[in-house]
């Protein structure tokens, strides 16, 4: 369906080396998910003491070696205020060691137009090696304002453009 080439699959992060990471090259972006359950409140909310909540820092290591201009993160909710929010400023820190302003915002699935009641933390990691503005916070009314702040909704409000709106001007996506 796509255009696939250029694409790699390292799957189990640990097992990747920081060299082979830094062989990926130039990105300007890392997008990532790390794995809820961790610190989630329907979980057992071990935290980093848990292995899967440990995958934040397999992305720290990636943006070590890539040094993206942005990271994209997102999590539950439940993520802020983890460990009496110890778990968060540690991922905080993490970031501002590497060299990344951030932001974040907890935003609701339902209120971009999706039949969910689903909360999650978006972070945003700017490098400061690039100026950039910040996104949020990010309105949760359907105007005309929300939607352009979103950035990447056509005029007829009906798609994507396939375009982000940096400082910069465009860039093709």
């Amino acid at each position: 369906i796509h255009n696939t080439k250029g694409e790699i699959e390292l799957h189990d992060i640990t097992a990747v080396s920081d060299e082979s990471i830094r062989g990926i090259g130039s990105v300007d972006i890392i997008c990532g998910g790390f794995p809820c359950q961790a610190f989630s409140i329907a979980g057992n909310r071990r935290g980093f003491e848990d292995t899967r909540g440990t995958l934040f820092f397999e992305i720290a290591r990636a943006a070590k070696q890539i040094q993206p201009r942005f990271l994209f993160l997102e999590n539950v909710k439940g993520l802020l205020n983890h460990d009496k929010g110890r778990t968060f400023t540690t991922i905080l820190t993490t970031l501002d060691e590497l060299g990344f302003d951030v932001e974040w915002q907890v935003l609701n699935s339902k209120d971009f137009g999706v039949p969910k009641n689903r909360e999650r933390v978006f972070i945003i990691g700017h490098s400061r090696r690039y100026r950039s503005r910040f996104l949020f916070p990010l309105r949760r009314e359907n105007s005309p304002a929300h939607l352009e702040r979103l950035g990447n909704i056509n005029p007829s409000k009906r798609g994507l453009n396939g375009e982000v709106y940096l400082t910069t001007g465009l860039a093709p996506t």
